[in-house]
C-alpha cells in the first residue's frame, strides 16, 4: 500500500511515495521551497502542488513543526505564526479534496524509526531526539507514542529553551567543535534519563550521518544510537500514521 507523506519545514516542503508495509520511498523525493510568508494559505497551495506531482489519492500523511492536537495546529516553529490555532486538516482536505492528517514533526520521524529504523523492536521507554534547526523529540512507552513531547522546549542549566543552546543550528552558528557540541548535548541527554530513566536515545536529524564525528563524546549511560531513516523519517511516519489513522 502507497500513501503520500509530505514533510512541511522551515525552509522546505518535501514529499514522496511510501510502501508502509516497508517503509521504503517509492519515487524520487520532491521538495518545493517553504513560501514567504509560510501562512496557511500559502503553504495549502504548495501542499497541493505536491499532491498533483504524486498524482496521489486517497490518504495524506503531512508533518508539521508544531505541537500538533487533532490536526490543529496549537504552536508554529520557524514557520508564519497565524498557523496557531490553523485546522490543517480541513485546509488540505478543502484545497486537494483527499483525507489529510498532520503530525508533530519529531513524532512523525520518531514513529519512522520505531517502525522501520533504530527503535524496531524495542520496549520500555525509547526517546528519539531529532537535532536540527531546533530540537524536536518523540517518547514511546512499550511502543506507544506520547504526543508532542517538545524537550527541545525544556528550560535546562539557565537556558531556556535548551534548543537555542544545543541545537545543531546553533553549532553551527557559533563555531562550536563537535566535541564541545557534543558535550552540550549530553548534558542535556543526562538531564533526561534523571527524569525520564529511558532505556534507549535515538539521535535524530541531518546530524545523525555524522554519528562518527560526535557520537563517541556523549557518556550518558543510557544506550544511545543515530537514527537510520535520517532526513526521510518524517515523511515515512507521516505516510504511516496516516496509513494507521483511524478514518474521520
Amino acid at each position: 500500500m502507497s500513501v503520500l507523506g509530505i514533510d512541511i519545514g522551515g525552509s522546505g516542503i518535501k514529499g514522496n511515495l511510501v510502501d508502509v508495509e516497508t517503509g521504503a520511498l517509492l519515487a524520487e523525493r520532491h521538495r518545493i521551497d517553504t513560501p514567504e510568508p509560510s501562512t496557511p494559505d500559502m503553504v495549502a497551495d504548495v501542499v497541493a502542488e505536491m499532491v498533483r506531482h504524486f498524482d496521489a489519492s486517497g490518504t495524506v500523511g503531512c508533518t508539521f513543526p508544531a505541537i500538533v492536537r487533532r490536526g490543529v495546529a496549537l504552536s508554529a516553529a520557524n514557520v508564519d505564526k497565524s498557523w496557531i490555532g490553523t485546522d490543517a486538516d480541513a485546509l488540505f482536505e478543502e484545497r486537494t479534496g483527499l483525507s489529510f492528517h498532520m503530525y508533530n514533526d519529531a513524532d512523525a520521524a520518531a514513529v519512522a524509526e520505531m517502525k522501520f529504523g533504530a527503535g524496531n523492536g524495542g520496549s520500555g521507554v525509547v526517546i528519539v531526539i531529532t537535532l536540527g534547526t531546533g530540537i524536536g523529540s518523540g517518547m514511546f512507552v512499550d511502543g506507544v507514542l506520547v504526543p508532542n513531547t517538545e524537550f527541545g522546549h525544556l528550560h535546562f542549566e539557565g537556558h531556556a529553551p535548551v534548543e537555542r543552546w544545543a541545537s545543531a543550528k546553533v553549532r553551527r552558528a557559533e563555531g562550536l567543535s563537535w566535541e564541545e557540541w557534543a558535550d552540550r548535548v549530553d548534558r542535556f541527554l543526562i538531564h533526561l534519563d534523571r527524569v525520564l530513566t529511558p532505556d534507549l536515545f535515538i539521535m535524530g536529524g541531518g546530524v545523525s550521518r555524522l554519528w562518527g564525528d560526535w557520537g563517541h563524546f556523549l557518556t550518558t549511560t543510557v544506550e544511545t544510537v543515530p537514527a537510520e531513516l535520517e532526513n526521510e523519517a518524517g515523511i515515512v511516519g507521516a505516510a504511516l500514521s496516516a496509513s494507521l489513522a483511524e478514518p474521520r
